[in-house]
């Protein structure tokens, strides 16, 4: 039986985020919040889940730019990787500077720097959306004459060590501050104090700061986040809110050239009030009186906590054993943890219509039990429960939010 390894790294980075919470608590510092861990978290997790189905998409469209438009001929030797090492910092570096200094990127980039917090949770809040917009900058790299095999093993050492910046635990390193991205820099990065904004692009290498003039030295204490807070735990809106604030601010200019030239601005043309606007379309609504407090109980945590261990469980499993799993149930496995992942930062928001999602979760799990098992009985029964379910959904309903949310009524 084959295995993919590279699934190992899903309990890896939670050993170093477990050891980060334990250093943490061993300096007396707070640097988790729940709340903002089981958002980054979740960002992490569909990133990891979706990236296993684009994947080989990236490697192939490598190979065929290799081998139909490669200017050189770039062998495997030491001089090689030492060459692709930092040829994919550099392109990394400007990617993420457009990233930050054009609209239309930064509406996918800006899903990375929404955590108030800082530490290792952070990194994983890296969208496939934005895995697209990387690879059509790193797609200069096989044209350049960089085999397909040689850039993706150098992406996935080049992917791990942003990992390990993310963190407040760790000060300045010496010497290394003058050549490596350590973690006092990207705590620059993420910082959204005026001084620190639109500085240390680097992921790697902290020399091409320097040679470009987006250098900051960490002085004071960072504030970490957006310049104006999202302040909401909802998956879809954390995805979404940039690209539909772009939207609303193009189609609110007239004329393409205005309308191109707001696509590639920098962020600060797009309108702020606008978010606001959305904010009061999608998320005012529907919610059970919002309480951070409640969100504290044990009870909560522990029905939040459960859902996205048993997420990571499925995550973990699905990717060791993927190759050996019919397309059918990739899609349903695929949908389960994506709704569970909605399921969670609903439950964190307090919506009323999370019980929805509840149903639509357990009827995935019994397609799913249905096309691994192949039990007649299986149907029959996700139709006595979904009868059963419309028919007294409105007790359920009640004894759910008393269960979940600690009310006694629906609102």
């Amino acid at each position: 039986m084959h295995l993919n390894w590279f699934a190992f790294a899903v309990p890896l980075l939670l050993f170093f985020i477990g050891l980060e919470y334990l250093v943490a608590k061993w300096q007396r510092k707070s640097y988790f919040r729940f709340n903002s861990s089981v958002v980054n978290i979740s960002v992490g997790i569909a990133e990891r889940l979706l990236d296993s189905f684009t994947v080989g998409a990236f490697y192939f469209f490598y190979e065929y730019l290799h081998r139909h438009f490669a200017i050189l001929d770039i062998k495997a030797n030491a001089w090689g990787w030492i060459g692709l090492l930092i040829a994919t910092d550099f392109v990394w570096y400007w990617y993420h500077r457009v990233a930050h200094e054009i609209n239309l990127f930064w509406a996918v980039h800006v899903v990375h720097h929404q955590s108030e917090e800082f530490n290792y949770t952070v990194s994983a809040r890296i969208t496939v959306f934005q895995a697209v917009l990387r690879t059509g900058f790193w797609a200069i790299l096989p044209i350049v004459g960089f085999p397909a095999e040689m850039i993706t093993t150098v992406l996935l050492i080049h992917g791990l060590y942003p990992f390990f910046i993310h963190t407040r635990t760790i000060g300045k390193l010496g010497w290394l501050e003058y050549v490596m991205v350590t973690p006092s820099h990207h705590r620059v990065h993420h910082a959204s104090n005026p001084q620190y904004l639109d500085k240390n692009y680097g992921d790697m290498f902290i020399i091409w700061d320097k040679l470009f003039g987006t250098f900051a030295e960490e002085q004071e204490e960072a504030v970490y986040g957006l310049t104006k807070q999202l302040d909401s735990h909802s998956f879809l809106w954390q995805h979404f809110h940039g690209l539909l604030e772009l939207l609303v601010a193009v189609r609110r200019v007239t004329g393409w050239r205005p309308k191109l030239a707001l696509l590639f601005g920098r962020p600060d043309a797009v309108d702020p009030t606008i978010r606001e606007e959305l904010e009061g379309q999608f998320l005012s609504a529907d919610a059970t009186g919002r309480s951070d407090a409640h969100n504290k109980s044990r009870r909560f945590r522990g029905y939040v906590v459960g859902q996205v261990a048993g997420t990571l469980l499925i995550l973990f499993s699905f990717l060791l054993v993927e190759q050996y799993v019919s397309a059918y149930l990739q899609l349903l496995t695929a949908l389960f943890i994506l709704l569970t992942l909605i399921n969670c930062g609903a439950l964190l928001e307090q919506r009323h219509w999370v019980l929805y999602l509840e149903i639509g979760r357990v009827s995935i799990l019994w397609l799913a039990l249905y096309v691994t098992l192949g039990y007649p009985m299986l149907i029959i029964s996700a139709y006595i429960g979904g009868l059963s379910l419309w028919v007294y959904f409105s007790g359920i309903q009640k004894r759910y939010f008393q269960l979940v949310y600690g009310l006694g009524a629906t609102g």
